[in-house]
């Protein structure tokens, strides 16, 4: 028994031989896409939530055409189209331009486009959020010549983030096991290194609990600080029973 959780202990050890490294390293990888891609959606999601109350027709219809086909479409083979169909589209225009070729960089591509797909769900949610607000808060602020950009930071800002917070911690729990897909194109993140740590040890078992260990880990962090942000935005707010 004392051999046997021994050789455990080597094979998670953060030094060669042990993996372990390999697994913090890929864990690291993927909290800083899943961070990237988390960012751009709200980029996003912002400026298509907004657009979509904007009343501008064109750009409502524009905007409904790029959440309802994001949504419909799986994450990997948006990942694979833009990373293979894509690369080659660009270097096939790059030669007719007798430039040299291009090759894209795995996680760019993965912060970039698991970012587009949370920016089609941010819009909804943050959409919904808005909607959540009591008009007369808005007109309210119209009323003391408030502009667009001093509206939405006084007014429309601190009103939806408490509604949104719950959806958006969702996509932020969505991501992180959505980064993941990302091994497709040879980037190596926690699912990823777990795999080829199983492969080279043929110990499957202990390093995919490891890493559905990490993803745990990741999640708990994650409700804690999503807990806190949520506390501070409602303060001052009744709580519920």
């Amino acid at each position: 028994m004392a051999t046997s959780q021994q050789g455990i202990l080597d094979l998670l050890s953060p030094y060669p031989p042990g993996w372990g490294g390999v697994l913090l390293t890929g864990a690291a990888s993927t909290v800083a896409i899943s961070a990237g891609a988390f960012l751009i959606g709200l980029l996003l999601g912002t400026g298509g939530a907004l657009g979509k109350l904007s009343g501008i027709r064109p750009l409502r219809l524009l905007l409904e055409l790029y959440t309802t086909a994001v949504r419909a479409v799986p994450e990997l083979i948006l990942i694979v189209g833009l990373y293979y169909a894509g690369m080659d589209g660009l270097n096939r225009l790059l030669a007719v331009l007798n430039l040299p070729a291009f090759e894209l960089n795995g996680f760019a591509v993965a912060v970039a486009v698991l970012g587009f797909v949370q920016g089609a769900y941010m819009t909804e949610v943050l959409r919904g959020a808005i909607l959540a607000i009591p008009v007369g808060q808005i007109e309210a602020a119209k009323a003391f010549g408030m502009g667009p950009r001093l509206r939405f930071r006084r007014i429309i800002l601190p009103a939806l983030l408490p509604n949104a917070l719950p959806g958006l911690a969702n996509l932020w729990m969505s991501v992180t096991k959505d980064s993941a897909l990302v091994a497709v194109v040879g980037y190596q993140e926690l699912a990823l290194a777990t795999r080829l740590a199983g492969a080279s040890t043929k110990h499957y078992f202990i390093f995919f609990l490891a890493s559905a260990l990490i993803y745990l880990a990741l999640t708990l962090v994650s409700n804690v600080l999503f807990n806190l942000v949520e506390r501070r935005v409602r303060r001052g707010q009744p709580k519920l029973a």
